[in-house]
């Protein structure tokens, strides 16, 4: 079964003008001649709303983008680091009573 596919799927990929002839004979027999341009206009909407759709979804797609890169980032507060000459500028350590000189 899996190499029937292969080799319908490889039939697909090689297409030639003479094959879409026959493919189109085939189509007009089946559904008629009355049916072929409302088969057509149908296919033409599909495709139409397929394009409209894919358009949307990448409209949104960068207005969600732009959004996101407008906003500020918000980064995390820091410590301020005391200014030179001020008592806070050198941490004093507490000796201990075995360390005393």
């Amino acid at each position: 079964m899996l190499a029937f596919i292969m080799h319908f799927l490889a039939l697909l990929s090689n297409f030639g003008g003479p094959d879409l002839i026959i493919i189109l004979l085939i189509v007009l027999v089946l559904f008629g001649a009355k049916k072929l341009p409302e088969l057509a206009k149908g296919l033409g909407q599909g495709i139409k709303e397929f394009k409209k759709a894919t358009r949307d979804v990448t409209e949104e797609i960068h207005s969600a983008m732009d959004d996101d890169s407008s906003k500020p980032v918000n980064y995390p507060p820091q410590k301020k680091l005391p200014e030179e000459g001020s008592s806070a500028a050198a941490p004093t350590v507490p000796q201990s009573s075995e360390h005393k000189a």
